[in-house]
């Protein structure tokens, strides 16, 4: 028949692979409200996740001497003590030091405007005049600035949740720490006879894998911020405490975390008006970075995650360009997971393989 004929069965597959495209590009309007609901409560968790991991070594000590719940309230005690003595320490400091940068930086960015705008609308490069140049730049940074307002009015509409947030996520936390003795035996029902030992252990790699990372991450962070702010110290920068407390939140971000930490500090090197500050600011993030990549991370984390640091910045690149910041956060912990679960199975299938050959032999 005419429509077994080449041209219409290609014809067809076309016609079925435009209609498969089209109801993909509409898919997002069936799933908005899935995406919404997941987009909500990630946050609440993943911020529950890491204070579990964070926690959960200092409970378990309790443990040896009171109640689980028990021991849950006196971390939670200490937790909220602790907290409320950083913020009232060092929190007007900061406040002070961030109120102080952001009314110093529009007044030197706008000297320094004036004073180069002259040599800029002197300057020719390859037969385009300066002012053209000035005006090239004007557009591109317009439109860059459009762009982070947007991004600043996402993360203003991002804020008003944190009320939400700091309520949820403390209830989330308590059944975390309470219960999360029950969830691999929960787990473990949905899994055969045959296969529990497995399943058990690949839940307990995770678990550990997870463990590792985060606590290690913190450690790193925490230290690592403490040398910067001494570096800062010694150096004599202005306004040491705030900048090394944002290098250290950072410096959870691999590779990146470190460069983009000690952008505010160069910055405010080139405001002091000391000619080598700027150097200085580079020597001491050299010499920390030297004491974190091999002194502090070694004996902290050690290899176990083995990760190629060409992967590291492979999933860093894919997992920004996907998800942002956010991405770039979780990237490498789900990844180390996964890692975890591909080496765990393949154990699995070479230790299925030898008991076929074992009971093939008897």
């Amino acid at each position: 028949m005419w429509i077994k004929k080449p041209f219409f069965e290609y014809a067809t597959a076309v016609l079925l692979i435009v209609i498969i495209l089209f109801f993909i590009g509409k898919i997002d309007y069936v799933l908005w409200p899935f995406k919404t609901i997941i987009a909500t409560v990630f946050a609440p968790i993943l911020i529950a996740g890491l204070l579990y991991y964070l926690i959960r070594p200092f409970l378990q000590v309790l443990l040896r001497y009171i109640p689980k719940v028990g021991g849950i309230a006196v971390v939670f005690f200490v937790f909220f003590v602790v907290l409320s003595t950083l913020i009232y320490y060092f929190g007007p400091t900061i406040k002070e030091q961030v109120a102080s940068l952001a009314e110093l930086a529009p007044q030197t960015v706008e000297e320094v405007t004036a004073e180069s705008e002259e040599k800029v609308n002197g300057f020719e490069f390859a037969g385009v005049s300066g002012y053209e140049i000035k005006n090239r730049v004007l557009t591109y940074m317009e439109s860059a600035s459009k762009t982070l307002m947007d991004n600043v009015m996402t993360i203003l509409g991002t804020l008003m949740n944190v009320a939400v947030v700091l309520i949820v996520v403390p209830f989330i936390l308590f059944f975390l720490l309470k219960d999360d003795h029950k969830l691999i035996p929960y787990l473990m029902k949905y899994v055969s006879e045959e296969h529990k030992p497995e399943g058990r252990k690949l839940l307990e790699d995770v678990d550990e894998t997870l463990s590792n990372y985060i606590v290690g991450q913190a450690i790193v962070a925490v230290v690592v911020g403490f040398f910067m702010f001494i570096g800062y110290v010694i150096i004599g920068l202005d306004y040491a405490l705030s900048l090394a407390v944002f290098a250290m939140f950072l410096i959870i971000v691999p590779f990146l975390g470190p460069l983009i930490g000690v952008i505010p500090a160069i910055f405010v090197a080139l405001m002091s008006g000391e000619p080598f500050m700027a150097i200085k600011v580079l020597i001491v993030l050299l010499i920390v970075q030297q004491l974190e990549g091999n002194l502090v991370t070694p004996n902290i984390m050690g290899s176990r995650l083995n990760i190629h640091p060409l992967t590291i910045i492979f999933l860093l690149l894919i997992a920004a360009a996907l998800y942002g910041f956010v991405g770039i956060l979780i990237a490498i912990p789900l990844y180390a997971v996964l890692k975890t679960i591909i080496h765990n199975f393949r154990l699995f299938i070479r230790l299925r393989k030898k008991r076929e050959v074992a009971s093939r032999g008897h």
